[in-house]
């Protein structure tokens, strides 16, 4: 590991000298690349030579450890070391994470497609508190959530809603959102005040370029429609509600909340590559490593990951076996104390796989 740290570091010192070279700035395409590289690297280089200034000042302590004959002074240093020696630890586990492989989906923005599950109405009312706990935690982090397509029900809920969050690092938090969603409370609906059990669907996709998923036209049936709302009155009077259905997968997306059918086609299109790139993702991931599937960062939208009992105002992740009792403020959007533990285990795992290697 001291090697590929070393390799980064001089990496980074050629990369310095690079984009400070008019003639490397006159290409400008090229001068943006390589300070985004350089960028990505100085994290790293600050840590890995803080680490080796911490490894010199051990060194100077100990030699004058040895030569010291006053009582109080090796006291002192001794002290001195020993806290030197724990933060060489500390920095060493900062270097290890930050030299685990990255997502490289981890800086991209994100669609977010809840929809109701097991529960009828009261799944897609849950649907749209989920879709609302999501809006407030992008807030809090100021972060952009814009509507993407949404069938809303005659009370409120949502049968099915997309939207997209545009901000730095919002793939990175929210990947480990994908999963069923389950809700125990006692229903608006519910006379007898008996609780009920339902579940709502999430699924996260990083957004994707035109070059990261090359869609042919030839594949694409695309027809339009007078869009609706919920109740099925018209919202609109001219066919702007666009239907994609991508034949080779069999793949469907709508979109009608824009009054112009070209912004809904638009809006269609991304969805779809966004699917049609996470499909590729789930059967790279598969065929590469099915016999070692991550218990936090897999996204299988199949597997139960979380509960939220209101009447205990409790909200477990099943991942991780953590329980927090303050339902209330998670779902205003206060949620870093649990994706900061799904990070730091998945973050652990990978470590594990590595094997844990020493610098």
């Amino acid at each position: 590991m001291l090697e590929r740290l070393h390799f980064i570091e001089n990496k980074y010192e050629e990369l310095s000298i690079k984009i400070s070279d008019p003639s490397v700035m006159a290409d400008q395409k090229e001068w943006q690349r390589l300070c985004k590289e350089h960028a990505d690297l100085e994290a790293v280089v600050t840590k890995y030579r803080e680490y080796k200034k911490v490894l010199e000042d051990i060194e100077t302590a100990k030699e004058m450890l040895n030569e010291e004959e006053d009582k109080d002074m090796r006291e002192m240093l001794q002290e001195e070391i020993r806290k030197l020696n724990e933060k060489e630890e500390a920095v060493k586990n900062e270097l290890k994470i930050m030299l685990l492989p990255k997502d490289p989906n981890d800086d991209k923005n994100v669609f977010v497609e809840i929809r109701g599950g097991t529960g009828g109405e009261e799944a897609a009312l849950f649907a749209a508190d989920l879709f609302r706990m999501y809006t407030k935690y992008a807030e809090a982090r100021r972060w952009k959530v814009e509507i993407m397509s949404s069938n809303e029900t005659d009370i409120g809920g949502f049968k099915e809603i997309v939207f997209m969050i545009r901000g730095a690092g919002a793939y990175s938090r929210l990947k480990y959102e994908s999963g069923v969603h389950r809700v125990q409370r006692v229903p608006d609906t519910e006379a007898s005040g008996r609780i009920h059990t339902s579940a709502s669907t999430v699924a996260v996709l990083p957004e994707v370029d035109d070059v990261d998923i090359e869609i042919n036209p030839n594949d694409l049936r695309i027809d339009v429609y007078r869009s609706s709302g919920h109740g099925g009155q018209s919202v609109n009077t001219t066919d702007s509600a666009v239907r994609i259905t991508h034949l080779p997968t069999g793949m469907v997306v709508t979109c009608q909340d824009e009054k112009s059918q070209l912004k809904n086609k638009e809006k269609a299109l991304k969805i779809l590559r966004a699917r049609l790139y996470e499909k590729a993702e789930a059967e790279r991931a598969a065929s590469i490593a099915a016999d070692r599937k991550s218990q936090v960062g897999s996204g299988d939208r199949s597997e139960r990951i979380r509960t939220y009992n209101f009447p205990q105002g409790r909200v477990t992740d099943h991942r991780i076996g953590l329980t927090l009792y303050k339902l209330d403020s998670f779902m205003n959007g206060d949620m870093d104390e649990i994706i900061d533990s799904l990070i730091a285990t998945d973050q652990a795992e990978k470590m594990q796989n590595m094997g844990n290697s020493d610098i």
